[in-house]
């Protein structure tokens, strides 16, 4: 048994024990008390004067996709071959000795979702995984983790210039109802076929994972930064009855009441970033204050290696800036993006029975000069105090 006491603990889903004690029991974390007493026997590491806080969750990365120091040796983020693409799997594109993952625990970030970029209207499916391992199968969380398509400037950036579509927003929208009714279609003749109505048609793998979409069974992820490329989203959702997350979200605030009505979850950011092209001029710290206040569950993304993984802390800070709370910006890069996850049961807090993925800072991780001091993943020591 591990006991780590007498530091600052922020449970996140609940009270702030100061000083409080976390127990950890092999990978699971046992008990969270105010406090510093410890059970006879247990090791203990002295965390006093130091934040301890579960380890954090970056929603929307390219980590090991797009490779730290190469450049096209390392770089398969974007498939410029085919607008619809959504067969192509992240689990096959991750290097895992990629040297954003050491990064990645030197800020504290124990989990990661990945995944193909913006260039394809239907990109590809992406994986929630964890930021150490030697073996991608091995990280893996939960795989696929959503499917993900794009709207606005890079799909028509990149297939535009080829005289081929999606050359406007119209197309880019089209392309993705095209083939979300094909799969439609296909999910038909399947189930027909195992009620001997008729032959069961021949497998397609674009179709299949389109069809777990259709399902519910993974939401669509759809890179949208301008107000009205989010409404296009919503438009899709509500035609499809899709489960939907919104990535990048940048003026979400423009329409916060629409995306609280919808129920609709966001992934905001990059946050430490500026005004790179049309689409992000409407660029805003206030943003995630504005949803927040709206009643929108989001999460904070680094957008790696756009932003280096490592700063994820010190873009929820930034959201804090804007006028986000403090509570509320920790949650948007633990609890709030384990539930978008779906996975809060097992991640993003600090409660009896959760994964212990822990980490000790030694000042609060929103300050510039705070560094990682100590990080446990599943019970195991990363970083020693």
């Amino acid at each position: 048994m591990l006991a780590i006491r007498g530091g600052k603990v922020y449970t996140i889903s609940g009270k702030i024990y100061d000083p409080g004690t976390v127990l950890v029991e092999g990978s699971k974390i046992l008990d969270v008390y105010m406090g510093t007493k410890t059970p006879h026997g247990a090791e203990v590491l002295d965390a006093t004067g130091k934040y301890v806080l579960p380890g954090f969750i970056d929603a929307h990365t390219h980590l090991g996709i797009v490779e730290e120091i190469y450049r096209e040796e390392g770089d398969d983020c974007n498939e410029i071959t085919d607008p619809v693409s959504p067969h192509l799997r992240a689990i096959d594109a991750i290097y895992p000795e990629d040297l954003g993952f050491t990064d990645a625990l030197a800020g504290g970030v124990t989990t990661v979702v990945t995944g193909p970029g913006s260039a394809n209207v239907l990109g590809g499916e992406m994986v929630a995984m964890k930021t150490r391992g030697r073996l991608v199968d091995q990280m893996i969380l939960k795989n696929p983790a959503g499917l993900k398509a794009a709207l606005g400037e890079n799909p028509k950036r990149s297939y535009g210039s080829q005289k081929k579509a999606p050359f406007t927003r119209m197309a880019s929208a089209a392309l993705i109802r095209e083939a979300l009714v094909k799969a439609g279609d296909y999910l038909r003749k399947t189930e027909d076929s195992k009620k001997g109505k008729g032959d069961s048609p021949d497998r397609d793998l674009r179709l299949e994972s389109l069809g777990r979409v259709l399902r519910g069974d993974i939401p669509l992820r759809v890179h949208a930064h301008r107000a009205d490329d989010i409404m296009t989203a919503l438009r899709i959702a509500r035609e499809f009855n899709l489960k939907l997350v919104l990535e990048h979200c940048t003026e979400g605030y423009k329409v916060a009441a629409e995306l609280s009505a919808a129920g609709v979850m966001a992934v905001l950011g990059p946050i430490i970033t500026n005004r790179a092209k049309v689409e992000l001029q409407g660029i805003s710290l206030e943003n995630a204050r504005v949803l927040a206040e709206a009643g929108v569950v989001f999460a904070i993304m680094t957008d790696h290696p756009v932003v280096p993984v490592q700063y994820l802390p010190l873009s929820a800070g930034l959201a804090v800036r804007g006028g986000l709370s403090e509570e509320r910006a920790l949650r948007a890069i633990t609890l709030d993006a384990a539930r978008i996850l779906g996975m809060e049961d097992r991640l993003g807090s600090l409660e009896q029975g959760k994964e212990a993925d822990i980490v000790v800072f030694d000042g609060h991780p929103f300050d510039t000069r705070s560094k990682a001091t100590g990080l446990f993943m599943a019970g195991e020591k990363v970083l020693t105090f």
